[in-house]
């Protein structure tokens, strides 16, 4: 994988032995969010993904702001696609 350098880094911060994508089953799984309000109360939240959500790294989000741009630069690429890549979408 190739590294870019990136000059609004700060020199204290090291990644060196970083994994990429360590935690991407366990989003996946679902998580906890727990938040304390100012008032003392706690609200504790089960988030769930919804099945079939993908998620975009920083830099793409910058081009597909939303669903619509994601799926119109897709379908231009499906005939792009060999035959023997593609399958039907599964009805529900």
């Amino acid at each position: 994988m190739a590294q870019v350098k990136d000059d609004n880094m700060r020199a204290e911060y090291d990644f060196t032995g970083g994994v990429r994508g360590k935690h991407y089953g366990a989003m996946q799984a679902g998580y906890t969010v727990t938040i304390h309000k100012a008032d003392g109360t706690t609200v504790v939240k089960d988030v769930m993904p919804k099945e079939g959500a993908v998620l975009l790294e920083p830099d793409i989000r910058a081009y597909f702001p939303d669903s619509e741009s994601v799926n119109r630069a897709l379908r231009c690429l499906i005939p792009l696609l060999p035959k023997k890549h593609r399958t039907k979408p599964k009805r529900t």
